[in-house]
């Protein structure tokens, strides 16, 4: 028996509505043995302003707090009086870290097994009086997923050119010290950068963007193939990343009917309760997704393993689905002021 469009709206909407929770602020300090209480008040100031660069620029929240915890440490051996613009500086140094970072994944990558996807943030939808310091990294339209996906299609030069250049105003010339190459080189690959983060769909709205995913999970709900079909870009994706660690889709699924029956497979195999009823509404990066605890199965349908889905919107209808599933990818998930995959 399938679960009703307005039984699953009014779990959704209602969570929505009515969901408040009180999320503890979550900063990590790095406290030096030796520090002046000067230059720990002067580093806390930009504390957000490095995770929100580190974030950007390697698109993982364990990889970004790394780079601003080691750029603590390295300012905590430097010479403070020699440094005019603390500012500048730190970011600088967190754009070295992160060029490693970018490096090391790169060759991570080449051993993955199927789609490569960014570590998402995961926030309660009602806002909390003090938010967790990650909650403010994607506040920015440019952290949205959709956006964060296509600077993962980016070399790593290109994306700390454009990243550091176009998002956070970082002068040519410094980018070119980063990178080790020419200034008119910084730019060329800023310029790449551009082309390529093009692709990303226009932001929308945040209400434009819940109504078009509402209206995906309403037709999800009915089980029928041209009410999901209507509700997708003719272009729809679906995404998936698990690296074989949990079950999703290796390949990327394109266009709306191969969407919807693959969607309506995973029905008859997991059961509507696990697939829909049981995900809760969150922000994935500052958008309306869900989360999913673990589903137990049962004698009919196998478990389902955790898992965050997100969403992209092109005029009024869902252009690309995202189902990060891989565990190593949960560290940004912050509910009800926990971080439940921590591991610190």
């Amino acid at each position: 028996m399938t679960l009703g469009a307005d039984a699953v709206l009014d779990t959704y909407t209602g969570t929505l509505t009515a969901r408040h929770a009180n999320v503890a602020s979550r900063v990590r300090l790095y406290t030096p043995i030796v520090a002046s209480t000067d230059v720990v008040d002067d580093f806390e100031t930009h504390r957000r302003h490095l995770l929100a660069v580190a974030y950007r620029l390697t698109g993982s929240v364990t990889d970004a707090e790394d780079a601003v915890q080691e750029s603590w440490l390295r300012l905590d051996h430097a010479d403070v009086r020699e440094i005019r613009d603390l500012r500048a500086w730190l970011t600088t140094v967190v754009g070295r870290i992160c060029l490693d970072h970018l490096r090391s994944a790169a060759v991570r990558r080449e051993r993955y097994v199927g789609q490569w996807l960014p570590e998402p943030i995961v926030t309660d939808v009602n806002p909390s009086s003090r938010p967790d310091p990650l909650e403010t990294l994607v506040q920015d339209e440019d952290a949205r997923m959709a956006a964060m996906v296509v600077l993962d299609t980016m070399s790593p030069q290109q994306r700390i050119a454009f990243v550091l250049h176009d998002g956070f105003s970082v002068p040519f010339d410094e980018i070119s010290a980063i990178l080790g190459v020419e200034t008119a080189t910084a730019r060329q690959l800023a310029s790449r950068g551009r082309r390529a983060a093009a692709a990303a769909p226009p932001p929308v709205s945040a209400d434009q963007h819940a109504e078009a995913v509402l209206r995906l999970v309403e037709a999800m709900a009915t089980g029928d193939i041209d009410r999901i079909v209507a509700t997708l870009d003719p272009d729809v994706v679906m995404v998936g990343d698990a690296d074989g660690k949990t079950g999703t889709a290796i390949n990327v699924i394109r266009g709306p009917e191969k969407f919807a029956r693959f969607f309506l497979g995973l029905v008859r195999r997991y059961g509507w309760e696990a697939l829909l009823a049981t995900r809760t509404p969150v922000l994935v990066n500052g958008r309306l997704g869900f989360y999913g605890e673990r589903a137990d199965g049962d004698g009919t349908h196998p478990p389902v393993a955790p898992r965050v889905s997100a969403y992209a919107v092109r005029d009024g209808r869902v252009c690309a689905a995202y189902d990060v599933a891989n565990p190593d990818k949960f560290h940004g998930i912050v509910l009800g002021g926990q971080r439940p995959f921590d591991a610190s």
